[in-house]
């Protein structure tokens, strides 16, 4: 119930009070039919005058009833379609609200698989309709006739334990398997180019088919045992069957039994049995739904790491300050990342981080959008400590260029757009120009309607940080984090870039991560990291002086047979102008 009442939309929570008042009304319904069957026998064979009004006012009953009951009644419809926006809404907060360490580690195709089965899973109406009706049967007829809806029911109950518990392994194997043939298939989908890359198409195909044979294997397994447990279960209910038809045969024939209560009693029997022989026994209902709601309640029971503070506040952003106060971070408690790590970026200054791979640069970033909670020390924003106010107010006040940049598979003026989803066309044209891309747009065939591909593979790699760096610009944050924003840029455009970059972080707060000399010359002070700790600090002039271990190694000279290449002799020529201005 927690994860299925939304507590702050009143439009769900009255779908699903009116969704529970529907399935209560058919139920009700259920019982109505085969009794207002009987009516309809009894004033019909009464005295031979069909078209007397009580036998018409009882067939038109008859029919609004037989209307509203079953899988098509209008009931049923009214309750799927009330019902559709809150099984959406079950799983679709909960995933987005899970952290960056459980979407990190997850595999979509299992995730998708797993929602797909579990909202499907509804088993109330199947278990009330059962106890209603040994209910009735006691109350319409006797007790002899409840006996036998009683025994026949408590018989097919046992059956149906014992076998279930027998094959739920064979069926929750087969859900494990499934979930990997899902999974399989999407992440090679999701990676092409590398298989292509290696020509390892038959090798995602052997292993794809393995996994599809494991499970076609598994499936037949458990096809198989629902077979005898649907056999079981129809030898059960005919016997109960039979039993009920020749008592009520001896008292029709005895003159205590009218032919309407037996036809009551028939339609009521085969309106209760009908879905165990139809739809594979309730089986089919009950225990593969429990099954098949395992995994996505494990979804449901999935903590959610970082959540905001019951009195979490609006951010107020003054001038932007950013502070580090004692960081210490580890992904894994056996691995450190950041030991130890304070300084503070003054509202509209800039720092530049650098260092080696792993050494702890982009975790910082992680932990100033907050995608984790520290282990120790505080991140404050204008002296706000992040933990204390919303996450969302949060985000929205940083904007990020990544180094490796994933698009939605739409067209780029969404993508861009994605930054301020309200902006208009103009405003986006103007970030695309201030990103140096809107040109290249227009060369498209389709302009901005140019369809980018599932991550933004039909583009190249400069021309997709070129739409992250429009998207950021759009977005106009107060604070700025870039995370080697021109790495897949070619020296001019970087040239022409890093002049609009600094042109949009110009009074803004900003962090760097990069390794080009020409991106961080310019930043008011930058920290040089290695292994998870700050090992020095100051601008660039005062690392130069010190002679440090930050000061770019020189390369080693080339074998003399080569000649040196004319346009990295140009590449440094260009990085040289750029330091020198």
């Amino acid at each position: 119930m927690p994860f299925l009442w939304p507590k702050n939309d009143r439009k769900l929570q009255g779908m699903i009070v009116l969704c529970f008042v529907i399935l209560a009304a058919g139920r009700v319904v259920n019982i109505l039919v085969p009794r207002q069957y009987k009516a309809v026998v009894d004033s019909l064979g009464g005295d031979g005058n069909p078209a007397r009004p009580e036998a018409i006012i009882n067939v038109l009953w008859f029919v609004l009833f037989r209307f509203l009951q079953g899988n098509v009644g209008i009931l049923n419809t009214a309750q799927t379609f009330f019902w559709i926006p809150v099984g959406q809404y079950t799983t679709r907060e909960h995933l987005h609200a899970l952290s960056l360490r459980f979407h990190l580690a997850r595999k979509t195709g299992e995730i998708l698989r797993v929602q797909d089965r579990g909202v499907n899973s509804i088993i109330v109406p199947t278990l009330v309709d059962i106890a209603l009706a040994t209910i009735y049967f006691a109350w319409e007829f006797d007790l002899y006739f409840a006996s036998i809806v009683l025994i026949t029911m408590v018989s097919y109950i046992v059956v149906t334990v014992t076998l279930t518990d027998w094959r739920t392994k064979f069926r929750r194997r087969s859900n494990d398997l499934d979930n990997k043939v899902e999974a399989r298939s999407v992440d090679s989908l999701l990676n092409f180019e590398t298989v292509k890359y290696y020509g390892a198409e038959g090798w995602e195909q052997q292993r794809y088919g393995d996994a599809l044979r494991k499970y076609q294997k598994a499936n037949w397994i458990t096809s198989a045992s629902l077979n005898v447990l649907n056999t079981a279960q129809n030898v059960i209910i005919q016997m109960g069957l039979l039993v009920g038809c020749l008592v009520c045969a001896h008292r029709v024939l005895a003159g205590t039994m009218t032919v309407g209560a037996v036809v009551l009693y028939l339609t009521y029997i085969t309106q209760l049995y009908a879905p165990l022989n139809w739809f594979g026994t309730y089986y089919r209902v009950i225990q593969r739904n429990f099954v098949d709601m395992e995994n996505m309640l494990a979804l449901f029971t999935e903590h959610i790491e970082v959540q905001d503070a019951e009195d979490a506040k609006d951010l107020q952003i003054k001038n932007g300050t950013v502070s580090f106060s004692n960081i210490s971070f580890a992904y894994d408690p056996r691995q450190p990342v950041l030991r130890d790590i304070s300084f503070t970026i003054p509202g509209g200054s800039t720092v530049a981080i650098v260092g080696p791979s792993g050494g702890g640069k982009s975790t910082l970033f992680r932990l100033l959008f907050r995608f984790y909670d520290l282990q120790q020390g505080c991140i404050t924003v204008d002296g706000q400590d992040i933990r204390d106010v919303r996450q969302r107010q949060l985000r929205q006040a940083i904007g990020v260029v990544p180094q490796d940049t994933v698009l939605f598979n739409d067209d780029i003026l969404y993508n861009i757009r994605y930054g301020k989803v309200s902006a208009t066309d103009e405003e986006v044209y103007e970030a695309a120009k201030a990103a140096q891309i809107h040109d290249k747009i227009l060369h498209f065939p389709d302009g901005y309607g140019t369809k980018v591909g599932e991550r933004g593979l039909r583009l190249s790699g400069g021309e997709k940080q070129r739409v992250a760096i429009a998207r950021t610009i759009l977005k106009n944050p107060p604070i700025v984090l870039l995370d080697e924003a021109t790495s897949a840029l070619d020296t001019h455009t970087e040239r022409n870039i890093q002049s609009e970059l600094r042109t949009v972080t110009k009074n803004r707060t900003t962090m760097i991560i990069a390794h080009r000399l020409s991106t961080i010359v310019h930043a008011d002070l930058i920290l040089v990291m290695q292994e998870g700790q700050i090992v020095e600090r100051g601008s660039h002039a005062e690392l130069m002086r010190r002679g440090t271990r930050w000061r770019p190694m020189p390369p080693p000279p080339p074998p003399p047979h080569l000649l040196p290449n004319p346009r990295e002799v140009m590449e440094v020529m260009l990085k040289s102008l750029a330091i020198l201005e």
